[in-house]
């Protein structure tokens, strides 16, 4: 990895980091704002408060606007950074993006039986099958970039592109299973607007004074379809270019990346998990959440179908097909990030609220399945997580090492004879300098004895005199 490219990962990582300590809050203050009594209702007349112009079919709640609106500045981010990946990252070969691709397909079908399964062998409702098969990509990020700091560059790219794909399959499911209608004019108007903004991107058109209300238009279109409106900033993201050209420092993807990566980060998604994570969780949907086969199938769907059909899924197909996993990951690593993956969430609450509108009592009870679930995941992937970390952080160590003073790693000094003859003297400096130092410690030593005598002659001299015998 060049020296721009170090910096660029290192800053976009310090950037996530924040980010991912203010979504966590974020979440946490959520589940205080709307559990503690005395504020409850104010969350609940916050996230409910409406604006925004009704004639465009844009009169939306707060937290409306924090799910689709905000939330898709964070999909352009990521759909630019999955571009990067797949032309000049660590998905450009295309054996190691197949697997986090069926790593994703597969990481959606496991939770869905295993819901299935849990329900037909308890008697309950199929309706929530899909409830568990969804990622939360923030959510997943923001622990990866907290936890994971010395973890390689590759890992975070499996997951990105895993959580991408899992979200615009969920997206999917959501618009053919759980959309009564869908607005072909607006859907058609918004595809067309992503073909302006792909033209102009060909013509090399620069201004964000063109860009940004083209972006604006598509996703309202986008919303008013009936699609979910961030594959809207996933499709711009996506058609950014990311390789540079004759005197360019940066491409175009890495700059609108660079300026928008801090607003994402530090703004829209602490702003959508604080008004998507208030769920109102009693003390009765929790204690029946492992008695009733919805609540427990999604438990079960998202800890256990989603970690053993992410890595059962990726093993198979590095078995069994010409795909393979990154040089720089241990199968280890995919574990911990599957297990992970078990942060349904947002995602997850928002099908569950589809699949069992109107049963308030069980859609209170799927809700807080899904905050267990997660929380499961996501405290075991933190303990995996920091063991993989603490090794690579080893490893990192070891690489960087320069005991000679050479300015070169000592790693890549191994075959040099000059190396050796400099770790030969630096060696020799310090065994002299260990023995100036033993040989002043026995010189104190010596005089304090010789001092104790002198203080004590009678003492040494009654044992002189009685031989062996007690002074």
């Amino acid at each position: 990895m060049s020296l721009p490219e170090r910096t660029y990962v290192a800053d976009a990582l310090r950037t996530e980091t924040v980010g991912g300590v203010l979504l966590l809050a974020a979440a946490v203050a959520a589940l205080i704002w709307a559990n503690v009594p005395a504020i409850r209702d104010s969350y609940t007349t916050v996230s409910d408060f409406h604006l925004g112009p009704a004639a465009l079919g844009l009169d939306l709640s707060v937290a409306h606007w924090a799910a689709d609106g905000l939330l898709a500045v964070f999909f352009s981010v990521a759909g630019v950074e999955l571009k990067r990946e797949l032309v000049a990252g660590d998905l450009k070969d295309p054996r190691a993006a197949a697997l986090p691709v069926v790593a994703a397909l597969c990481g959606m079908a496991a939770p869905a039986l295993v819901y299935t399964l849990t329900n037909v062998t308890g008697g309950g409702s199929l309706a929530g099958w899909a409830v568990p098969t969804a990622t939360d990509i923030a959510f997943a990020l923001a622990v990866l970039a907290v936890i994971g700091t010395s973890l390689p560059s590759a890992l975070r790219a499996f997951l990105l592109t895993l959580a991408v794909v899992d979200d615009l399959f969920a997206i999917l499911i959501i618009a053919v299973f759980f959309t009564a209608d869908l607005d072909f004019a607006a859907l058609g108007g918004a595809a067309a607007g992503l073909v302006v903004f792909w033209l102009l991107l060909r013509a090399g058109v620069r201004g964000w004074y063109v860009y940004v209300p083209l972006a604006v238009v598509v996703w309202a279109l986008m919303y008013n379809s009936g699609v979910h409106a961030t594959i809207a900033g996933v499709a711009m993201g996506l058609m950014l270019r990311c390789t540079t050209r004759e005197g360019e420092d940066r491409s175009p993807g890495e700059r609108v990346e660079h300026l928008v990566r801090p607003l994402s980060a530090g703004l829209a998604v602490p702003l959508f998990a604080l008004f998507s994570a208030g769920v109102t969780v009693g003390g009765g949907a929790l204690a029946d959440v492992f008695t009733r086969p919805e609540t427990l199938g999604v438990v079960l769907g998202l800890v256990v179908g989603k970690a053993v059909g992410i890595f059962g899924g990726t093993w198979l197909t590095a078995r069994f097909t010409r795909a393979s996993l990154s040089e720089d990951l241990a199968w280890a690593d995919v574990f911990a990030v599957a297990t992970l993956a078990g942060i349904g969430f947002t995602v997850s609450l928002l099908i569950g609220e589809l699949a069992f509108e109107g049963d308030a009592a069980l859609t209170d009870e799927v809700k807080a399945a899904v905050l267990t679930g997660s929380l499961i995941a996501a405290v075991l992937a933190t303990a995996l997580l920091k063991a993989r970390n603490a090794r690579y952080r080893r490893l990192w160590d070891a690489e960087e090492r320069d005991a000679d003073e050479s300015g070169v790693p000592d790693v890549y000094e191994q075959d040099d004879p000059a190396y050796h003859l400099r770790m030969a003297a630096v060696l020799e400096r310090k065994a002299a300098e260990h023995r100036r130092i033993a040989a002043e410690m026995a010189g104190s030593t010596s005089d304090g004895t010789t001092a104790a005598r002198h203080e004590d002659p009678e003492v040494a001299g009654g044992a002189g005199e009685e031989g062996d015998r007690p002074a």
